[in-house]
């Protein structure tokens, strides 16, 4: 017969093992909730990252669904002028062209573009292949008559060109190799306002025509060449670009002004 004093330590004992349980069923309880969490601000980072540090310099083939639970932006009129005649480009090379840029020299880019002048001063010392590709696609006429395709005014705050295709996912049929990445005016991972840089895939060296203009100071990591800066008329154009907005309401679309290259220009002094 099992006394009282057996039976209460037997009673205590469930009770221990029960409470045991629950507080093991609610650590688990916490911890999927919290692997849950995470996983949720992982793929928001993520997706994040993708749209604005990458996928808003690369490509934009895909919307995700808070732009398209994004309410219905509101009508701007386009501050811009209508585009020159002409059709964009439709040339690409198999390799790139070759060195002919002296690091010495000074080289300046003018895009002359529908809603004003941008004017570049190019880094052919620091950024030699880069100013180089730019100096012989602008020869070639490639960036005539190309849109602006890419307006972020969230997170970052850049227009993309570059792209006669006009999709983000144009290039020259080359890529070039990554250039001044430690540049000194990148501090704390941030691309200042007033910098022109390179787009790219996400991985090294896929570098080709795409390029965005950095209208604000923008937090990006320190992977995509910067090969110049932004002249005072340049960022004139800019911020009336940026004003008029893009056409998602989520912060990453084409921009609402019609950004058209009519002709670019490199030169030397």
């Amino acid at each position: 017969m099992v006394s009282n004093e057996q039976r209460r330590r037997q009673l205590a004992r469930e009770k221990f093992e029960r409470q045991r349980q629950r507080r093991e069923a609610a650590r688990r309880k916490a911890h999927r909730r919290n692997a849950v969490i995470a996983a949720g601000v992982a793929v928001v980072l993520a997706a994040g990252a993708t749209a604005y540090a990458t996928g808003a310099l690369v490509d934009d083939k895909k919307k995700d669904t808070a732009a398209d639970a994004a309410p219905t932006p509101k009508k701007v009129p386009d501050p811009c002028a209508k585009p020159a005649p002409g059709t964009p480009s439709a040339k690409t090379w198999k390799s790139e062209p070759e060195m002919t840029v002296d690091k010495s020299a000074s080289y300046a880019m003018n895009l002359t573009t529908t809603c004003g002048a941008i004017d570049l001063k190019l880094d052919a010392a620091n950024a030699p292949h880069t100013v180089n590709s730019f100096d012989f696609l602008a020869k070639e006429g490639f960036f005539d008559h190309s849109k602006c395709h890419r307006l972020t005014t969230a997170g970052i705050y850049v227009l993309q060109c570059g792209d006669p295709k006009g999709t983000g996912q144009g290039g020259p049929g080359y890529t070039i190799e990554d250039e001044n990445l430690k540049d000194s005016k990148l501090k704390g991972n941030v691309y200042p306002a007033g910098t022109v840089a390179m787009a790219n895939t996400g991985q090294p060296h896929t570098g080709g025509s795409q390029f965005f203009l950095v209208y604000q100071d923008s937090q990006l990591p320190p992977q995509y060449t910067p090969f110049g800066t932004i002249g005072a008329e340049g960022m004139k154009t800019l911020k009336k670009i940026a004003a008029a907005g893009e056409q998602s309401g989520a912060g990453d679309g084409a921009p609402n002004a019609t950004v058209v290259i009519d002709k670019a220009a490199v030169t030397r002094s």
